[in-house]
């Protein structure tokens, strides 16, 4: 399989896999993974929202694995993807404190895609 083709469904499925645990429940999510009781309703709007966001990327990395149209571009939005949620984090971490554990590791999850995705779009098609 291409390198760039199966980073970008091994994006997809990451991706959706992380955008369903917010939303599709975002009470148990917020309860079991960020020690949020009571989220409420605006907070469980923000992860839907969030959530849907997350699968739209994702479903255009989807399309532009299964096809060849625009993949070197899929490619750097996952990086800006990956890039602009990290630095969001660690200004997080800078003014807010350390979040729960799982936030640490999508923290460092995304740190490593930004190189990551840099290097498997230098390398040819």
């Amino acid at each position: 399989m291409n390198l760039k083709k199966g980073f970008l469904i091994l994006a997809f499925a990451m991706v959706a896999v992380i955008a369903l645990l917010y939303g599709i429940d975002p009470v148990w999510f917020a309860g079991n993974f960020l020690g949020v009781p009571d989220p409420g309703v605006n907070f469980a709007h923000i992860l839907r929202a969030v959530m849907c966001l997350y699968l739209a990327l994702g479903a255009f990395w989807l399309f532009c694995a299964l096809t060849d149209r625009h993949r070197n571009a899929a490619i750097l939005t996952t990086m800006v993807f990956a890039g602009g949620l990290v630095a969001g984090r660690l200004l997080s971490f800078a003014l807010d404190g350390l979040p729960s554990p799982l936030l640490i590791f999508y923290a460092a999850l995304e740190c490593a895609i930004v190189p990551l995705a840099w290097w498997i779009y230098r390398q040819p098609d």
